[in-house]
């Protein structure tokens, strides 16, 4: 007999690190031929943590997001990052990418005045060049202007650096601090379909909603939740996240024993939405949320499994086995 069930989960989830020692690190240069060049040590693991970076470091200075590359493959010349996790990439280190950019802007407009017989208040910044205020039309493209820096000794790098400040930071004589940057929000709606024959439990609808403080990509949000609506499926039910458990006797080969879901295994029907309520603190408002999209769909399915069967199975991942032996107990 299969029966039907519906849970429902709402999460906090915590980004970025302690806040009294999270900090990074990034630079921005000017080249010869007007790109530019992202120095980060952030690493990006999949979660679009360099397209991100270029679109903040573009919105700052008003260039093209196509005239940057990134660079942050060697730990011998990248900035300082303490490292991808805690979902800190983008509020920690778009802030200092925010910082570098910035610095960077100042330092371009300082170079260019004296080149447009002006001065670098009176300077400004926009559509990928430089100009006076008062008079538009004497401007500079940034071609121009990394070419004269770059044969004229002027070498324009911005550097930045971010560490989440205020109340984030430790109580000397305590010890007290925060233990995030920020928080983001979830929720999730899970209808499932046990087969009490089998155990085999199938995800049939899914409606999440994450409260990510801004999209900065908007995309790639979409693609996080996606693999996040996969990965959370998988540690519900099928993937131990202590594959060691209770010994290392049960340690897996190959992913021929470690089982993991995959397309196969998302839930026909799959709504989701991203709420956007700017932090204060974030760049352009954004928080981190990458983590989080796993996590709320597994106690939601575990609530949906005793909605159908009637018993609660508190321990993850949730095989048929765990089911046919709660159904077991339950009868006896």
């Amino acid at each position: 007999m299969k029966k039907k069930g519906r849970g429902i989960s709402s999460i906090g989830y915590c980004t970025g690190f302690y806040g009294g020692g999270d900090p990074n690190q990034a630079e921005v240069k000017l080249n010869m031929d007007g790109s530019f060049e992202l120095l980060i040590g952030t690493t990006d693991l999949g979660q679009g943590a360099k397209t991100s970076f270029m679109q903040v470091a573009a919105e700052v200075l008003d260039v093209p997001i196509e005239s940057f590359t990134v660079e942050n493959s060697d730990t011998d010349f990248a900035p300082f990052c303490m490292g991808a996790f805690a979902s800190r990439a983008m509020f920690i280190g778009g802030n200092a990418v925010i910082a570098a950019a910035t610095d960077l802007k100042e330092k371009i407009k300082a170079y260019a005045a004296p080149m447009l017989e002006s001065t670098p208040d009176k300077v400004e910044m926009a559509d990928n060049k430089v100009f006076v205020k008062d008079n538009p039309e004497k401007s500079l493209g940034m071609g121009d202007i990394g070419g004269a820096s770059t044969f004229g000794g002027g070498y324009l790098v911005g550097s930045g650096f971010y560490r989440p400040d205020g109340p984030y930071q430790m109580d000397a004589e305590t010890g007290e601090m925060s233990s995030l940057a920020a928080a983001a929000f979830a929720c999730a709606i899970v209808d499932v379909e046990v087969d009490t024959e089998t155990g085999v439990v199938e995800v049939k609808n899914a409606v999440h909603a994450y409260e990510l403080g801004k999209a900065i990509s908007p995309l790639i949000c979409k693609g996080q939740i996606n693999g996040g609506t996969a990965m959370g499926i998988g540690m519900a039910l099928t993937e131990s996240a202590h594959p060691y458990w209770p010994s290392i006797d049960h340690a897996v080969d190959s992913f021929g024993d470690y089982v993991i879901a995959t397309a196969a295994d998302m839930p026909p029907e799959d709504t989701f939405a991203m709420v956007e309520v700017p932090h204060p603190d974030g760049p352009y408002g954004a928080k981190g949320f990458c983590e989080m999209s796993a996590n709320a769909q597994i106690p939601a399915i575990a609530s949906a499994i005793h909605d159908a069967i009637g018993v609660w199975i508190t321990e993850w991942p949730i095989p048929p086995e765990s089911v046919l032996r709660a159904l077991a107990a339950k009868e006896s």
